[in-house]
């Protein structure tokens, strides 16, 4: 997947991560890029920064995202990259309200559902077409301190797994981006405010910058990784999960106990 002359959509796209991609698409020499986010004012300023289109939309509202998809297509006919960037933290453990892991679950899992609903039609008739879902190290981890977001991660890994499954053979290529520490709103505003599960992801290795992981979407979509791991330590936590799962457990409760000491 090269991202020249390619029409590319991403969401959450207003700061951060989608931000990045929507900049580095661009640079790459993309032919359109559609630049999403709820936050209306915030897409608009980084599409007239990189000469895209802005578009606001909320992910966690099925016939939004149907309308992103359609909007693209009656202006450029065709969507070659989907980014499905948006994500949200909740900080919480089992106590965390019933409303808060919905809304997570929204955000982080059926927001990808909503957007491979939509842009699956389309991709699948040209027989072509990508899909950048992005997850996070949560996803193939976990993130001690915070429930919902480790277990909506890991649901956006598996149904990204699923889909190159099922589509892979029919011309569709899928990306789960999953990175460790970046430093964005995500992470940086729950560390300001003291939260532990953000402690432990900086204490977990370097955190670094939303065109980090940019760079590292490109080589892997380049490559069409399924797995993208900005950290490669990701992948090595990973394995060594696989090999020995409650060694791994007892080393993350090590770390934890380390880093939130004196918190």
């Amino acid at each position: 997947m090269e991202l020249q002359d390619a029409v590319v959509v991403v969401t959450g796209a207003g700061s951060g991560i989608g931000a990045a991609l929507a900049r580095r698409s661009a640079a790459e020499g993309a032919a359109a890029v559609v630049v999403s986010d709820r936050d209306g004012d915030a897409a608009q300023r980084v599409a007239a920064e990189i000469g895209g289109t802005s578009d606001t939309t909320d992910v966690t509202d099925e016939a939004a995202v149907a309308a992103l998809v359609g909007r693209t297509l009656d202006a450029h006919g065709r969507i070659d990259l989907f980014c499905s960037n948006a994500g949200v933290f909740s900080g919480g453990g089992v106590e965390t309200p019933t409303a808060v892991w919905e809304q997570v679950f929204a955000v982080n899992v059926l927001a990808h559902v909503y957007a491979a609903r939509a842009v699956l039609p389309s991709m699948l008739e040209r027989g072509s077409g990508y899909l950048l879902n992005v997850a996070s190290a949560a996803g193939l981890l976990t993130t001690p301190g915070d429930a919902p977001y480790t277990v909506t991660k890991h649901g956006a890994v598996a149904f990204a797994e699923w889909l190159a499954v099922t589509y892979g053979d029919r011309g569709i290529g899928v990306s789960a981006l999953c990175p460790l520490g970046v430093a964005t709103p995500l992470l940086l505003d729950p560390l300001e405010q003291g939260e532990a599960a953000a402690a432990v992801v900086v204490a977990s290795g370097q955190v670094i910058t939303p065109e980090d992981v940019a760079q590292s979407v490109v080589e892997g979509l380049a490559d069409e990784r399924f797995l993208i791991l900005p950290h490669p330590e990701v992948g090595t936590y990973w394995a060594q999960k696989a090999a020995d799962p409650g060694r791994w457990i007892a080393g993350v409760r090590k770390l934890v106990r380390n880093t939130t000491r004196d918190r």
